[in-house]
């Protein structure tokens, strides 16, 4: 009787240390999120990091619309340009950027000695592995994996209505005032299409963005056109509409003909990967394989 006591004396004692350690990591973990300072400098990060259920010190002014829980936070200027006198004044623990804008503005944050990190969303896997590994530093790992769920249903989706012949697509990004580009695989875009099954008329060639040629156009039979207006939409559509209208080059093209050009809009759709791509996958599915 008296070994039963003291053995069960011992699991209480073992229970109660437990949950006094379970209770200090808790605590520890909340000491940590309050301290940090997270300023993110694009639409597509502040959605990562309201998935993931955190607070921030400073979003991008964008058209695009950021999760009400961010409404009253400090803006921090546009994406492009943001204002690192601005951020530097709101003394961030980190400063969040995507990878493709690093030579654009690193300078300008190593003289505020502000600390940044780039963040690779040029595809659908890179936005997984950031999901987990930011899920994993602050302590969110059920919500990233939660999120990683969802785009892998997404993917074991598109790829089931897959058949037949590819379909060629041709991507375009359209910029306010400076025209378009042609968008390769090795992009956000064109990573959603090879995931959805279809074909890009560009081969990559170590290139993320190819400048338009008429006479390489010319030779291109796209099935589909996906255009994605990268900033102001309001300005990019018309753009691509004109263009469209006046040079020739385009009526000839399969897509145009059979009325297979579409605008990619925010939010759904962005230059980076972005949380919305369970969604996107599945738009480009029912754009390259229509029912």
């Amino acid at each position: 009787m008296k070994r039963k006591v003291i053995i069960g004396s011992l699991l209480a004692f073992l229970v109660i240390i437990g949950g006094i350690a379970w209770g200090a990591r808790v605590f520890v973990q909340k000491q940590q999120e309050q301290s940090q300072r997270i300023v993110a400098t694009s639409a597509a990060i502040t959605e990562i990091f309201a998935k993931l259920d955190l607070d921030l010190v400073g979003v991008p002014k964008t058209q695009a619309k950021l999760p009400a829980r961010y409404q009253n936070v400090a803006k921090i200027g546009s994406p492009m340009a943001p204002s690192v006198e601005k951020i530097a004044s709101l003394n961030p623990t980190t400063v969040y950027a995507v990878s493709t804008l690093k030579d654009q503005y690193n300078s300008a944050f190593k003289k505020q000695a502000v600390n940044v990190v780039y963040l690779k969303l040029d595809s659908v896997n890179q936005l997984k592995g950031t999901l987990s590994s930011l899920g994993k530093q602050y302590h969110r790992t059920k919500q990233a994996h939660a999120a990683n769920q969802e785009i892998d249903s997404a993917i074991t989706t598109v790829k089931k209505r897959v058949h037949g012949r590819k379909p060629r697509v041709l991507i375009l990004m359209g910029m306010p005032g400076a025209g378009y580009m042609i968008m390769t695989e090795k992009t956000y875009v064109g990573d959603l299409v090879k995931i959805a099954g279809g074909e890009n008329v560009y081969a990559a060639n170590g290139q993320s963005f190819i400048s338009p040629n008429n006479e390489s156009l010319a030779q291109q039979k796209p099935d589909v056109i996906l255009r994605l207006a990268h900033a102001l939409p309001d300005q990019t559509i018309p753009q691509f509409n004109a263009e469209f209208k006046n040079n020739p080059v385009w009526a000839q093209m399969p897509a145009v003909k059979n009325h297979r050009v579409y605008d990619l809009k925010q939010p759904t759709f962005n230059a980076s990967a972005n949380i919305n791509a369970a969604k996107a996958l599945k738009q480009v599915s029912q754009w390259l394989y229509p029912k």
